[in-house]
């Protein structure tokens, strides 16, 4: 993509603009509220400048007709740049979760320069070969199945699925809040005028330009991977630490796919020890 078809990315920033910044990108078909506000104001009020935003086709940010993604995930590793840009930072912390640590996983090998450390949340090695580790569970295969049927424009049926990928993918440590769900993923449909657009996430496709290279990584690399996370089984996050020199692997015992409210007091204290030694 050139300049001229650079996407509106809209972002958001909490705590004080003097303090170390912290990027934080959100995986497939997710606005930024999934890093949740009051995640966000707690990292802030530990001295960090915090920074969220909605990827292409979610939230409030430009989106493309379905089916017809017009940008690859080198754009939007860009597009995380671009958003640096915007608020005048020149070097942050960057965390990503899901197919959002692949994307801060691109970011730092795109532009190691701008990024002082780098944390990636339930996610996979890039450019690795991973057909060996353990893959996404049989009950979430067939869960997702269902997403095929779904019809994306329908807002009942996207909110019911929604609550229902999001109970598929929840810890085994703790309990589902289903109503508090239920009224998030409400909020979300409505703030993001839909979910349709959002669905050429999993159109999208890598290439070999990165095959390979993740001992190129020059920012220090912490790992967060929940032991019950059914997409990407802790392997992942484990093959990634051991790809890294010097990287640091947590385990979330029990934790899912997801930032489960009371497993933030670990996220949170892990991110800020990591920025604040970087």
């Amino acid at each position: 993509m050139t300049s001229n078809d650079r996407p509106e990315i809209v972002s958001e920033a909490f705590g004080d603009r003097a303090d170390p910044a912290l990027l934080l990108i959100m995986g497939a078909m997710a606005s930024m509220l999934w890093w949740p506000e009051a995640f966000c104001r707690k990292l802030a009020d530990a001295g960090l400048y915090v920074i969220r935003y909605d990827n292409r086709d979610t939230g409030r940010s430009t989106k493309y007709p379905v089916g017809q993604p017009p940008y690859t995930f080198d754009d939007m590793a860009d597009d995380a740049i671009a958003v640096l840009d915007s608020h005048g930072i020149g070097n942050a912390h960057v965390a990503g979760m899901s197919m959002g640590g692949m994307i801060a996983q691109l970011v730092a090998l795109r532009h190691p320069s701008r990024v002082a450390s780098l944390t990636v949340i339930s996610s996979s090695p890039v450019g690795t070969d991973t057909s060996h580790l353990l893959q996404t569970t049989d009950a979430y295969m067939e869960h997702s199945a269902y997403g095929a049927k779904v019809d994306w424009a329908d807002r009942r049926q996207v909110i019911d699925f929604m609550v229902s990928d999001a109970r598929a993918i929840a810890s085994t440590a703790h309990l589902f809040d289903e109503t508090g769900m239920r009224a998030f993923i409400e909020r979300d449909y409505t703030r993001s005028g839909g979910l349709l657009s959002a669905t050429n996430h999993f159109m999208l496709n890598g290439n070999d330009r990165w095959k390979g290279r993740l001992h190129e990584l020059a920012a220090p690399l912490l790992v967060i991977h929940g032991t019950s996370d059914p997409i990407f089984p802790v392997e992942h996050g484990e093959a990634l630490a051991q790809a890294v020199a010097g990287a640091k692997l947590i385990r979330v015992e029990g934790g899912g796919h997801e930032l489960h409210p009371d497993d933030w007091p670990d996220f949170e204290a892990a991110i800020i020890e990591y920025v604040r030694s970087s």
